[in-house]
């Protein structure tokens, strides 16, 4: 099979390599599927450069956790019902070496979630392409709008709401009928953001940031989605209900300080989410919400540029700077050598 690998961190271009490596085979318990697509999502990128100096955990690494494809092949144990069947993954390259940046990879069947077919007038292939990036971004999303329960009649805040987990966590609050008010870092994307179903959208910048909030949640917002909890947290304890949960998936500090009595006070609970070490019973249930929300029409990723698997490092870049939507691998894409 066609993929791509690296034996050592570094640099996209100095570290990923394209080429054929043997056909996988599932075991007991696993699937094999030929993969259509292939997301990336920030997390496969850091994981390649060495982020926070962890050290390479196999000999060759396949990146990338999340894709979408038919199973062609199953293991011991796993029915023979589920060959043919349209697919998409999450954890390919969660504790395992071999991802999705391949033709083919095998996952454990639970990892293998049924594509239901689009109510929305969706094709086959677009499907395809935005369930490959539900994974990583979606169930963290998921987790971070309902790990305290439905958000009905709530008023959730998405901070980073034009941003891969960001956009779906407004998507999801606003279906399941909270108030949703959407942080954005630039003016431009406020229309955008408008679109996916935000009742409000504020730029982060704005001196008035708080009052803005306040004025439309004057008893505080009850859920907040966090993407950077050492950035904001100050803001967030200014605008928290009393009971109100703060669910943060990155900080950009690794020890922030807090203002531990104005949470305390208003009786706050921080959740920090780490989607590898999710639950499995919480990423199972995340993943098939996901999917019917995909296919009913009620979830859509934007997709901002696809290329080959011979352009991965591209690809890996491209993420790195930040486009403005998701990067996908299109493997039956034919593309420029890597270089």
């Amino acid at each position: 099979m066609r993929a791509a690998w690296y034996e050592k961190r570094g640099a996209a271009r100095d570290v990923l390599v394209v080429g054929e490596l043997p056909d996988p085979n599932p075991g007991e318990g696993e699937v094999r599927i030929r993969l259509a697509v292939s997301g990336i999502s920030p997390g496969d990128v850091k994981k390649r450069s060495g982020w926070q100096g962890a050290p390479m955990p196999y000999p060759r690494v396949i990146p990338h956790s999340d894709g979408a494809g038919v199973i062609d092949a199953v293991g011991l144990r796993v029915s023979e019902d589920r060959l043919g069947q349209r697919v998409w993954c999450y954890g390919a390259q969660s504790y395992r070496p071999f991802g999705t940046a391949a033709e083919m990879v095998v996952v454990p069947v639970t990892l293998a979630v049924r594509l239901l077919a689009s109510s929305a007038g969706s094709s086959e292939l677009e499907m395809a392409e935005q369930a490959a990036c539900l994974g990583i971004a979606g169930i963290t999303a998921h987790r971070a709008i309902f790990a305290d329960g439905p958000v009905a009649g709530k008023t959730v805040l998405v901070h980073g709401a034009a941003g891969g987990v960001g956009s779906i966590a407004v998507q999801l609050a606003r279906w399941d009928g909270a108030q949703t008010i959407a942080i954005v870092r630039d003016p431009s994307q406020r229309n955008a953001v408008a679109a996916l179903g935000a009742n409000h959208v504020f730029v982060a910048s704005d001196p008035d940031l708080v009052g803005q909030i306040r004025q439309v949640a004057p008893d505080g917002v009850h859920r907040i989605a966090e993407v950077d909890f050492a950035s904001h947290i100050e803001l967030d304890a200014a605008v928290i209900a009393v009971g109100g949960v703060i669910s943060s998936y990155y900080s950009s500090q690794d020890r922030p300080e807090i203002p531990y009595w104005q949470l305390g006070f208003a009786d706050v609970t921080l959740r920090l989410l780490g989607s590898d070490d999710f639950p499995p019973s919480i990423k199972d249930s995340a993943a098939r919400e996901l999917t019917y929300a995909l296919a009913v029409g009620a979830l859509r990723v934007k997709v901002a540029t696809r290329l080959s698997l011979e352009e991965i490092a591209s690809a890996h870049e491209l993420v790195e700077r930040g486009v403005g939507g998701r990067v996908v691998i299109d493997l039956a894409r034919q593309g420029a050598a890597l270089g």
